[in-house]
């Protein structure tokens, strides 16, 4: 399959690295949930999903009024938003919220697409798109590539849903899934020079996670993960890889079903650190696990339970994030 040389981009992308967290993202993509519903064909393997007694309408307005809460929070916390509007197609988007599964972004500007594993999330992907609101919103997108090809072969990578990345130690880790396949996941990583640790998973059901974002998340100096869902032979050797760079903050299979795996580490305009969850997650953690990560950055929870509830994913999955480096320094 072929690919994009990006040695050859080298030239444009001198001096376009400012002086950034090589961790974090200060700035997050969202994609506001106007087509937002239960969405069957992914609740075949996501069981973080729940029908409920409410109305098309009344869902949609419950989550866009959440949706518009959290862009507004997160803004007044200097963290820049880029709200990514798109026009209905044929066929609805019900995931679309979550942007996070089909693309992902580099500090050298580097913008890559990727198989998503159900039908109606492919038409999701929209690169043309999304790189005039990103050149609009003031970032600059280097080079392009893409790994959908892939989805001809019934081959999945849905991005930083299933990719939970240290780009510090340049490590990804993966919990291998229909979503995740082994293949594609390696290939992207070698395209980006990181290495893989990959595992297994497994939900009482005997089903395994669907994301990996849903049971671990990875900061500048912690990590939060539910381990006790990895089989004990994988179990020792991730948890022995984290904890040589990370402060690891076990969860237990209740609090990762209140999505406190699901969070994510960002920076504001000035550089300082914040943790972006939901009050759910928020309020699964314990007094104790809450002052240790508010040692990595201020805590800011999110009322998302309509779009957490119904449709599987929570905050992390929401914000989509955008490493690109500013057009003007």
């Amino acid at each position: 399959m072929s690919f994009t040389n990006f040695s050859d981009l080298a030239t444009q992308r001198e001096g376009l690295l400012t002086e950034r967290s090589i961790h974090n993202a200060d700035c997050v993509v969202m994609v506001p949930p106007k087509e937002f519903c239960y969405n069957a064909e992914t609740a075949v393997d996501n069981e973080f999903m729940h029908k409920v007694d409410l109305t098309s309408e009344q869902v949609r307005a419950k989550a866009m009024n959440e949706f518009h809460a959290m862009v507004a929070g997160l803004q007044l916390e200097g963290v820049q938003v880029i709200e990514f509007d798109y026009p209905p197609g044929d066929i609805e988007t019900p995931d679309a919220v979550f942007p996070n599964n089909w693309f992902s972004t580099t500090l050298q500007g580097d913008l890559y697409v990727f198989p998503m594993a159900c039908d109606n999330r492919q038409e999701e992907v929209r690169s043309d798109d999304l790189i005039s609101a990103l050149n609009a919103s003031g970032r600059r997108v280097v080079a392009q590539d893409s790994l959908v090809g892939y989805a001809k072969q019934n081959a999945f990578l849905e991005s930083t849903g299933v990719m939970v990345k240290d780009h510090v130690n340049k490590t990804i880790y993966a919990a291998l899934s229909q979503r995740c396949d082994r293949e594609v996941l390696e290939d992207y990583a070698s395209r980006i020079g990181y290495r893989v640790i990959s595992f297994q998973t497994v939900l009482p059901s005997g089903q395994p996670i669907y994301h990996t974002n849903v049971m671990m998340a990875i900061g500048e100096e912690f990590c939060v993960i539910c381990d006790e869902v990895i089989p004990e032979f994988e179990r020792r050797y991730v948890v022995k890889e984290l904890a040589k760079t990370k402060q690891v903050i076990s969860i237990s299979l209740e609090q990762m079903n209140q999505f406190c795996g699901n969070i994510v580490q960002l920076e504001n305009c000035r550089s300082d650190k914040v943790i972006a969850m939901s009050r759910s997650a928020f309020d699964a953690f314990t007094p104790a696990q809450r002052n240790q990560l508010s040692v990595h950055g201020k805590l800011l929870p999110f009322n998302v339970s309509t779009i957490e509830s119904i449709g599987g994913g929570s905050v992390r999955c929401m914000l989509g994030e955008v490493f690109l480096p500013n057009k003007i320094k």
